[in-house]
């Protein structure tokens, strides 16, 4: 019985894989601390009190952050393309719930997924923490 459980152990072993393929393809991000606090009574951003709206928090992560109000809730996504290496063609332009990178391949995404349209890629947005305290979003990760 003994053999078997080690037998049945090594072939386990030797079945895991040394390297994740995917999480490979989607390191180009670093991972900048972000802790921010902004308030939905300030004007710049009363417009996230409503569905599907969202904000750019500009020097935060790596191209800034993406507010959304999902429906009540809120998401905050990273502004810069997991795709790609940090560039001036990797921050992602917003065009409705849309954002879109200014590289040839120009990656689309929707901000109330974090997960790309169009052209699928291997990697889904950078997603940060959101806590609700009141009309306060603070926004960790």
């Amino acid at each position: 019985m003994k053999k078997l459980l080690i037998i049945v152990s090594l072939i386990f072993l030797a079945s895991c894989k040394s390297d994740d393929d995917g999480n490979n393809r989607c390191n180009f991000l670093q991972n900048i601390g972000v802790n921010r606090t902004i308030s939905l009574n300030l004007p710049q951003y009363s417009q996230l009190e409503f569905a599907t709206n969202s904000v750019l928090i500009a020097n935060e992560g790596n191209g800034g952050v993406y507010v959304i109000n999902v429906g009540g809730n809120f998401r905050a996504f990273d502004a810069a393309d997991p795709s790609h290496n940090p560039d001036s063609c990797s921050f992602l332009s917003k065009d409705g719930t849309l954002v879109t990178c200014g590289c040839q391949d120009a990656n689309t995404y929707n901000l109330l997924t974090g997960l790309s349209e169009g052209t699928q890629t291997q990697c889904a947005l950078k997603e940060y923490r959101v806590s609700v305290n009141g009309s306060d979003l603070t926004i960790t990760n």
